[in-house]
């Protein structure tokens, strides 16, 4: 096609077509599309400046290379009712006839015929053979087509087969005449009129528009040229189709369909592309789906902790405030009058204060804590189960997802970094030590009520450090009574004595309480931090993997997009020209 004869307004559709098309070029380069897919706009937009190039496909038997031949009324291609067709024959003009195999698959015919000064005429292998790669090769040059002659045969028009080659070109966008061939077969003149009729509306409902349908004999218009019968050549109705390709498809018309061209198969790929951008985006919303549902599980998670935790503090609590009433009880059953003797012996003091205020109450603390701990452990333990099981499932819902044909590294990179976030999962559940952890935490929460100076460092046990603090504190404020010997003196001082070791036995109670649910929550606060950051760390790659991939691919559909609407814009205007 040559720009002299273009119109302005031509000229200027092409210009906006080109820019359009080489920003597909460059979204396709990004995507990355199939080199299959980007050799085949290349070709499309390259040919906008060559001839118009007719296509003629159909079942091999259906007499395609018997049409050609007729066309121009010599017998260049080989007929027959096998598939003899094995080869694309490209027919181009030149001032003597040759034949040239330019590669494995395609054959050059140089044709000293008036018709190919414009037009370039190629013949296809049969859709429906025997062997497939003819059918490849069809498959292969139908995008480059401008114009498409669908050769069917009346004696079996619009197969199956037929009808799924109709529909590829319709993905192409491209325009179609059917040749209806072979009606010199029919013995009864209506029966052409009733194909013809099956055909156009079969046709429209598969296409969305009514075709051209042009009925012809292919080898008895050859026979009439040959013979130069004027009388067989107007049986054949040969004539009606040559009109069509000289006359009707003058030069505005081809150019007008040279410029739909590209645009048909640029629309082809936008729509393919943004079907696997769609497909993606749905796969990384289930993704996001997944990273969603751990962070919520991990929020429920601390909410869950907190909650319980606040619970078995407050089992903590309690056994200290047993331990408070019981020795408020002692002192007011033991510092009185009658009991004034009883309270010189300090031994038997201190053995009763151990049996009836002490008692149980350290190992019952004690027990309770280790409950703590055990449960912040086991707890740990089950979020990571959590985790590792959302991860599994996903792996298995998309074990064999495949996004169409269009290889790339996102399903790759996806599907490793979810197998390497599942096997992180896994190995942290595999090697989780219980005991070891509850070990680490009770040394911890020891060192911690240590480190507050309520007693020495060198104590063991926690239920051991609550027993020192209470015998220590109570036993020496006691002791005082010792130096008393005027029972006078005991209406007025076991009374004083007696509220002071309850104030203080208050007091020091209060203290270790503050200390120990100080200490319990941080130590708490520290394991679920700890336990949630490790679960953030090790599924962070996914999430960033994810996060990255969805502005990806949202840009890129968003770009493919734009670039689908003015491609259906550029068409209309082209249509209208």
């Amino acid at each position: 096609m040559q720009p002299k004869i273009l119109s302005q307004a031509a000229e200027t559709v092409l210009a906006v077509e080109r820019q359009w098309l080489s920003r597909l070029q460059v979204a396709l380069a990004q995507f990355p599309a199939t080199d299959e897919d980007r050799a085949v706009l290349d070709r499309s937009v390259r040919q906008l400046d060559e001839l118009f190039l007719l296509v003629v496909v159909g079942e091999f038997n259906s007499g395609k290379s018997a049409l050609i031949n007729a066309l121009f009324g010599e017998p260049l291609l080989e007929m027959g009712v096998t598939p003899t067709t094995t080869r694309v024959h490209v027919l181009r003009y030149g001032k003597a006839f040759e034949r040239v195999a330019v590669d494995a698959e395609v054959d050059v015919f140089s044709v000293p015929a008036a018709l190919l000064e414009e037009i370039t005429i190629v013949d296809t292998p049969g859709t429906n053979a025997i062997y497939r790669e003819h059918e490849a090769m069809t498959r292969d040059f139908l995008p480059r087509s401008d114009l498409v002659l669908f050769v069917t045969s009346v004696d079996r028009p619009f197969t199956e087969s037929e009808r799924a080659f109709l529909e590829m070109i319709r993905e192409w966008g491209k325009k179609v005449v059917v040749v209806l061939n072979k009606i010199d077969i029919l013995e009864d003149p209506g029966e052409l009129e009733s194909i013809e009729r099956f055909v156009r509306e079969n046709v429209q409902a598969l296409l969305g528009f009514a075709p051209e349908a042009m009925p012809v004999s292919a080898r008895t218009a050859l026979r009439a040229k040959q013979a130069q019968d004027a009388e067989a050549l107007a049986v054949s109705r040969i004539e009606a189709l040559e009109a069509y390709i000289i006359d009707r498809l003058d030069e505005k018309e081809r150019v007008r369909l040279k410029l739909l061209n590209p645009l048909g198969v640029g629309l082809h790929m936008t729509g393919k592309y943004l079907g696997v951008v769609d497909g993606r985006m749905a796969l990384l919303k289930d993704d996001f789906s997944v990273m969603d549902n751990i962070t919520q599980q991990l929020g429920v998670y601390r909410e869950d902790m907190s909650r319980e935790f606040s619970l078995r503090l407050s089992d903590v609590d309690r056994q200290l405030q047993i331990f408070e009433n019981r020795g408020v009880a002692f002192f007011d059953e033991t510092m009185r009058l009658a009991h004034f003797f009883d309270l010189l012996d300090r031994p038997r003091l201190e053995a009763q204060f151990r049996e009836q205020v002490i008692s149980d109450i350290p190992e019952a603390i004690e027990e309770r804590v280790d409950e703590i701990t055990e449960w912040l452990v086991a707890r740990n333990q089950t979020q990571w189960q959590r985790v590792m099981e959302a991860i599994r499932r996903r792996k298995e819902v998309h074990a064999d997802h495949l996004l169409g044909e269009i290889p790339s590294t996102f399903e790759r990179n996806r599907k490793e970094l979810i197998e390497n976030v599942g096997l992180a999962a896994q190995e942290a559940l595999q090697t989780y030590d219980q005991e070891g952890e509850a070990y680490r935490i009770a040394l911890s929460l020891k060192n911690a009520v240590a480190n507050t100076a309520l007693v020495e460092v060198g104590a063991v046990g926690l239920g051991t450090l609550i027993a020192v603090i209470a015998s220590s504190t109570v036993l020496d404020v006691t002791g005082v009574l010792a130096a008393t010997t005027m029972a006078v003196l005991g209406l007025f001082v076991i009374p004083s004595r007696r509220r002071r070791l309850k104030d203080e036995l208050r007091r020091k109670i209060a203290e270790v309480r503050e200390t120990l649910m100080e200490t319990l929550t941080t130590q708490y606060e520290s394991e679920v931090a700890r336990s949630t950051a490790e679960i953030e760390t090790a599924i962070s790659p996914y999430s960033r993997f994810v996060r990255s991939q969805q502005q990806h691919w949202s840009e890129t559909r968003e770009e493919m997009g734009t670039i689908e609407k003015w491609l259906k814009r550029q068409e209309s205007e082209i249509q209208a020209l």
